[in-house]
């Protein structure tokens, strides 16, 4: 492909707006005691789908700039800010080394094989944001909020971001194997080694 640094950096803004806006418009927000809060959406998938679009750095810079502007806007988050740009950046690039360095997704042509190994680079990136969102954001609330309110909120923030990760494992597979045939079809799939 001609003009491959253009394009990537195209896609980057592209998640990066895509992100945003499933972040800030369509997610289910869970009020907190003490004016916190946590949600259900599906800012993560856009992440691990740009992810396996662009490799890990490019998809995972592109979610967390995108989620990260989200939570500039939000009165709410803003204090979140800077754990959100480096826990999804971190989504990005988990799912990329397993699906790009472990598994070679874009050079593999058989779809069972496929669609197991995107399944599990997805799920990779996913399942360290399940351990690690709600572990660093206790810490982080730990020494911003104090004790109490760290602990109050650690098993909601533990249960919304499962229920994100188990949603944007079945929409990320799904979107990646319907939109991957497409992208090669038009000549815009990247091939990254």
């Amino acid at each position: 492909m001609k003009n491959e640094k253009l394009y990537r950096t195209v896609l980057v803004g592209l998640f990066a707006a895509l992100s945003y806006v499933v972040f800030t418009f369509l997610q289910i927000k869970i009020p907190l005691p003490g004016g916190d809060a946590t949600s259900i959406h599906l800012g993560n998938a856009i992440c691990v789908i740009g992810a396996l679009i662009l490799g890990g750095f490019y998809g995972g810079l592109g979610g967390a700039i995108g989620m990260t502007i989200g939570d500039i806007f939000d009165p709410v988050y803003i204090v979140y800010a800077p754990k959100t740009l480096i826990l999804k950046l971190c989504i990005g690039l988990i799912t990329g080394l397993v699906a790009h360095k472990l598994f070679h997704i874009t050079s593999e042509t058989d779809n069972k094989k496929l669609f197991r190994n995107v399944t599990i680079a997805s799920a990779a990136g996913l399942l360290f944001n399940v351990i690690f969102d709600p572990l660093v954001g206790y810490f982080y609330k730990l020494l911003i909020l104090g004790k109490p309110a760290a602990e109050l909120t650690l098993a909601w923030n533990v249960a919304s971001t499962t229920i994100n990760a188990v949603v944007s494992l079945i929409l990320s597979v799904a979107v990646y194997m319907a939109l991957r045939p497409q992208l090669k079809k038009a000549g815009y799939f990247l091939e990254i080694k």
